[in-house]
């Protein structure tokens, strides 16, 4: 199993592929429910922690090996995930991976990863902290991102850090077209779980800690949705009512666009660029008893999907560097790029121009990101109102986070909820259609 481990975290770490998909294509290669548990620990903390313990390898290393042996160097990730993550008992973890090396059928190293890891036992302390003397290896984030966040949030960067190190716990979303929060809480808490109602959200429920949401009571049902509290949100600032045209420009995998049908009986085109995530969101739809026209498209270009009735909201969930949901996908820290912040700064402005002509005068539109990167957010916003005379934006304030210039900030931890953005806009009732 610990090849396999090793094998998969190679192929996110150093390949550039997807933890969901590396895990999708591996767990079904075992078994036991015991080595899948493990093999999803060791993807999720090996891909968390591999900025502090790639660094370490360069500690431990006389030369490094992780382009002449990726599968070597992510095992050996791996087994320090096991020793000081997961806190293994030692000698087992390390006979374990020891064994792992052979059976990646590289004998001749299997010293290496011995003489290595029992080092790192020997020297835990001076190696942790010389890793701890810099923000990036001790809370186990690229360079880049450290600076960014340390530049836009000063005096909360080092809780930022942290909380993306933390395990989230898994947040609910009841479906009241099917249920009502307090039945479904029951129902749960029969079955055996831990689960409590969120303080403020009207439809949250939280429980401590992930588990096969396929197999809780009520989901087959569509009784409820799995959704972070932060993204829940929308629904509130949306004030949606019946009967309103609502369009979801950036909809995969939908959990915004049902959020909204569950609230009230709209009219709701979802618009997805990819067209491999569209069917997420009509197996969504299907689930939950809902109704929403899908379509494949750019939203920065309407011509090619809008009618020309203008909708009286519209959602944008930018694509975005995902920085304020690190904590649930720990491969973000690895794949993401400080130079892919100007492209994506460039397509969110695009977005929120192109939607703008699709909202009716009076109309509300919500601008929303999972970034903690403020040229992403209240940058984006500040320059489309500069130079959008009709545009105006509607204050508001939530029980967590912090004012942004416009709109309103949630870092990742603040209230237990995951880092995200809101803007909120509507436009001039003079406006021309």
């Amino acid at each position: 199993m610990r090849a396999l481990a090793a094998e998969a975290l190679a192929d996110i770490a150093l390949s550039g592929h997807s933890l969901r998909d590396v895990a999708d294509r591996a767990l079904p290669r075992l078994p036991d429910p015991r080595d899948r548990a493990l093999l999803t620990a060791l993807l999720n903390d090996g891909a968390r922690w591999w900025p502090r313990f790639d660094a370490a390898l360069d500690l431990l290393l006389d030369k490094p090996i992780r382009r002449s042996e990726p599968a070597i160097h992510a095992l050996l990730v791996s087994g320090l995930v096991q020793l000081d993550i997961l806190e293994l008992p030692g000698y087992a973890a390390v006979a374990a991976t020891v064994e792992a090396a052979r059976e990646l059928r590289r004998p001749r190293l299997a010293g290496l990863v011995n003489a290595v890891l029992r080092r790192w036992q020997r020297e835990r302390e001076a190696l942790s902290a010389t890793l701890d003397a810099t923000p990036a290896t001790r809370h186990a984030h690229p360079s880049w991102l450290a600076d960014a966040i340390a530049r836009d949030w000063p005096d909360q960067v080092d809780d930022v850090l942290a909380a993306a190190n933390t395990e989230p716990p898994l947040m609910l979303r009841a479906n009241r077209r099917r249920t009502t929060r307090d039945t479904l809480a029951e129902r749960l808490r029969d079955a055996g779980q831990d689960v409590t109602l969120h303080p403020w959200l009207a439809d949250g429920l939280v429980l401590p800690h992930s588990t096969d949401v396929t197999r809780l009571p009520g989901f087959a049902e569509g009784l409820f949705a799995v959704q972070d509290g932060a993204a829940q949100v929308p629904a509130d600032l949306l004030d949606l009512a019946d009967g309103q045209r609502v369009l979801d420009a950036c909809a995969a995998p939908g959990g915004k666009a049902c959020h909204a049908l569950e609230r009230a009986n709209v009219n709701l085109l979802a618009v997805e660029f990819e067209a491999k995530r569209a069917p997420r969101i009509r197996q969504n739809l299907e689930r939950l008893g809902l109704n929403a026209e899908v379509v494949v498209g750019d939203a920065a270009d309407p011509s090619a999907w809008w009618d020309g009735r203008p909708f009286d909201r519209v959602m944008i969930d930018a694509p975005c560097s995902a920085t304020g949901v690190i904590r649930r996908r720990p491969d973000v820290r690895l794949h993401r790029r400080a130079a892919d912040i100007d492209a994506l700064v460039a397509q969110q402005e695009r977005i929120l121009a192109a939607c703008w002509k699709t909202l009716a005068p009076g109309g509300r539109l919500l601008y929303v990101t999972c970034s903690l990167l403020r040229r992403e957010n209240e940058g984006v916003v500040n320059a489309f109102l500069a130079g959008t005379p009709d545009a105006s934006p509607i204050p508001f304030t939530l029980p967590v986070g912090r004012p942004a210039k416009v709109g309103w900030q949630v870092l990742p931890g603040d209230g237990d909820l995951d880092g995200m953005y809101y803007a909120l806009l509507e436009r001039s009732r003079t406006s021309a259609a």
